[in-house]
């Protein structure tokens, strides 16, 4: 399978470039050609990830300095093949500027089911808060690829 996944959280600082990163590294493993990246609904453009996303990302042998935050925009979405949120009000604005059939949350999707749930935003906590922001990831990330890969079936969506 080819296509672009993009991964939305708020700021484009925290969440969603780990995500993109961590889901990068899970595709390559598995000699997958799809794109990665991400983007945010609330974006200072051009702002680097956060000092606890790259240190956790290093942590997890990640490199992210490269990152630079951009905001989430109508020709992001429409390049999309697939758009992965982490949250319902990301979902909500995605789907506001014409993602709606091919954006879901992040949970949601790896359980091919509505759980509704968020990946929670570490933005001015600890690092113990980023750590457990890339476990919930890594948590739902490895099934994502799996889905991808074409490794389990998908239901079909409503």
């Amino acid at each position: 399978m080819s296509g672009h996944v993009l991964f939305v959280c708020t700021g484009n600082t925290c969440r969603s470039p780990l995500a993109e990163a961590m889901a990068r590294q899970l595709m390559a493993q598995r000699g997958l050609d799809i794109a990665v990246s991400s983007a945010g609904t609330n974006v200072s453009a051009g702002a680097p990830a956060s000092d606890g996303s790259i240190l956790v990302g290093l942590e997890r042998r990640l490199d992210l300095s490269a990152h630079r935050a951009r905001a989430i925009t109508r020709p992001l979405i429409d390049q999309a093949t697939l758009i992965l949120a982490m949250g319902p009000h990301h979902l909500a604005q995605v789907t506001a500027l014409g993602g709606d059939g091919k954006a879901h949350l992040l949970a949601d999707y790896a359980a091919d089911a509505a759980t509704g749930r968020g990946i929670l935003d570490p933005f001015g906590a600890g690092l113990d808060a980023y750590r457990r922001m890339a476990d919930a990831l890594d948590a739902e990330l490895p099934r994502v690829v799996a889905w991808l890969a074409g490794d389990l079936p998908r239901k079909e969506r409503a």
